[in-house]
């Protein structure tokens, strides 16, 4: 199941023939012509003022230097920008027409274009297609494309988020009013963690996923509503970290498939749940490791290099990408890390390599892949205001200064819409959407700087000027000082498609002492707050909380200390 929704437009039954060429069959003889070409109009997403749509022309007749394909709208849809072909549009009438790269139609030969447009009320789809003037199809098939009944299965969209409620999980807003002032934020919606087999049904008294959707569709009510869901365990998983370790050997990618993804996938399909729009961010902390803790780099750890090396984390997500991405109403989310892993040129873009390798392994294709989500459960500041990476302070640029450190972004959100373009470039869908994870990352309360620093120096101006107070970028667990960041909210930037808290705000990253347990979390020393770091945190200080619980558990002082520290702050 792609993201893409398919209306093939004949006014008769078009029979693909040994070669490809369609052929038009007329039902009253048994004579056979062949249509001098045909179109695939396909609409691939659908919102409630808009759409985007693809359409692939094939001539059969004799070869061309140019094209123009004609049709006309019934309605009021109007194109407001294509690409891969020369549109313009008078009244209900719409031209397409080569671009200089692409004119050359071979007999048999297929050219593709896209834009996106607008509308009110249907969106019907047109009836006739003319290519230099010949008929091509002569009748829609496809019929208009009302909203759905409130009730039956959810129309997919560009963005789930726009003009959806999303589901606010109970148990963790039990949790959230128990704290004092927690009743600020307890209406929040936040993701619900599927990091074992055992959370698929429930275990500890926990709700399990159907009790979950069911709740969603209760939340529902008659309007559109999302549910986040955390797809958290590949086999080896987390292999940087041992705090978030699972319960799945590095070998495991059998179990994986059969005892984990396929019960979640069995869930999400079944219809009652097929009016939800349901988003799934997979498998978070997996494929950037495969990148930057491999081979021959100080930050190379054992356990990654098996990884990369039996390709369990490539086939782990590409599975999950193709099985989940065949329920029509779910909206996979690949982790792309955070800006401080990422950001720099030698991570970059082979990272968004990987991504597009475990996109297309398994069965898996791009179109499974509706976006991807940046600093999930992570502490990187949204928006830095008080320098930019162009800066240059005592003769040195910004880029030069210890917290920087070469790095290419100062923020989540300057990374994200730089990565969604590097991605894009790699083969994956114009219209994928970035998720950012803004639950930790508000850095606010009396250490918020409101100006850079003193231009005594690069690291003067930079240290006295940024939001995020961390020791260095690459610590990741119990953050001191850290706080609520912004309010989960649809489309808030370009290419953005929401703002989330995929991470539930009081949910520990990891114990701060050595805790027996039978989750296969292990003890990680950067949750330690005495340790004095390793190189993927250039040697710093771990900057965790003290008397931390295991990953996952609700840890109070962390809680109450993000909301002290929220910004925009918490009226």
């Amino acid at each position: 199941m792609s993201r893409t929704r398919t209306a093939l437009l004949a006014a008769m039954a078009l029979v693909a023939g040994a070669t490809g060429t369609a052929f038009a069959v007329d039902p009253g003889n048994a004579g056979i012509a062949a249509v001098p070409c045909t179109v695939d109009y396909k609409i691939q997403n659908q919102w409630s003022t808009g759409f985007t749509a693809a359409v692939t022309l094939t001539n059969n007749s004799a070869a061309k230097s140019s094209w123009s394909l004609k049709w006309s709208y019934a309605g009021d849809q109007k194109v407001t920008n294509g690409w891969n072909a020369k549109i313009s549009q008078s009244g209900a009438a719409v031209t397409a027409a080569n671009e200089a790269y692409n004119g050359q139609l071979a007999t048999g030969g297929s050219v593709s274009f896209g834009f996106q447009g607008s509308y009110s009320g249907s969106n019907a789809i047109p009836a006739t297609f003319t290519l230099d003037g010949v008929t091509c199809n002569v009748d829609g098939g496809g019929g208009p494309t009302d909203p759905p009944d409130p009730g039956g299965p959810s129309t997919r969209v560009n963005n789930p988020y726009e003009g959806a409620k999303v589901y606010v999980n109970p148990e963790w807003s039990a949790n959230a009013a128990a704290e004092p002032g927690g009743s600020r934020v307890a209406n929040q919606p936040t993701g619900i963690w599927l990091d074992r087999i055992a959370a698929i049904n429930g275990s500890g008294g926990k709700m399990g996923l159907r009790d979950h959707l069911d709740e969603a569709l209760r939340q529902k009510g008659s309007g559109e509503l999302v549910v986040q869901f955390v797809i958290y365990n590949l086999p080896g998983r987390d292999c940087s970290a041992l705090a978030s370790n699972g319960e799945l050997k590095a070998d495991e990618i059998g179990r994986y498939k059969t005892e984990y993804i396929d019960p979640i996938k069995a869930i999400l399909a079944d219809p009652k749940y097929a009016s939800l729009r349901i988003v799934t961010t997979v498998e978070i902390d997996s494929l950037p490791n495969l990148v930057t803790n491999t081979g021959s780099r100080p930050t190379a750890v054992p356990q990654c290099d098996v990884m990369k090396a039996n390709g369990n984390y490539v086939k782990g997500v590409g599975y999950a990408l193709n099985k989940l991405g065949d329920v029509p109403n779910v909206y996979n989310y690949v982790d792309a890390g955070h800006h401080g892993w990422i950001g720099w040129d030698d991570n970059f873009g082979p990272t968004a390599t990987i991504m597009k390798e475990a996109a297309t392994a398994e069965g898996a294709t791009v179109n499974d892949v509706h976006g991807f989500i940046t600093n999930t459960a992570n502490y990187s500041a949204l928006k830095e205001n008080n320098f930019t990476i162009d800066d240059t302070v005592a003769g040195k640029s910004v880029r030069e200064s210890k917290w920087v450190d070469w790095n290419r972004y100062l923020d989540e959100l300057s990374y994200a819409q730089a990565f969604r373009s590097r991605l894009v470039s790699a083969g994956f869908d114009s219209n994928i959407g970035m998720l950012i994870d803004t639950s930790r990352n508000g850095w606010g309360g009396t250490a918020r700087p409101t100006g850079p620093g003193a231009t005594t120096s690069v690291d003067t101006y930079v240290d006295g000027g940024r939001y995020d107070r961390r020791f260095n970028a690459g610590n990741w667990c119990n953050q001191s000082g850290a706080g609520l960041g912004e309010r989960p909210k649809a489309a808030p930037a370009a290419g953005i498609d929401a703002y989330v808290w995929m991470k539930p705000p009081g949910e520990s990253d990891g114990a701060s002492k050595q805790i027996p347990n039978d989750e296969g979390k292990g003890f990680d020393r950067m949750c330690d707050p005495t340790y004095t770091g390793n190189p993927r945190n250039n040697n710093n200080m771990s900057g965790a909380l003290p008397d931390a619980p295991l990953s996952g558990h609700w840890f109070s002082a962390q809680f109450r200390q993000l909301m002290q520290n929220a910004y925009p702050p918490l009226s």
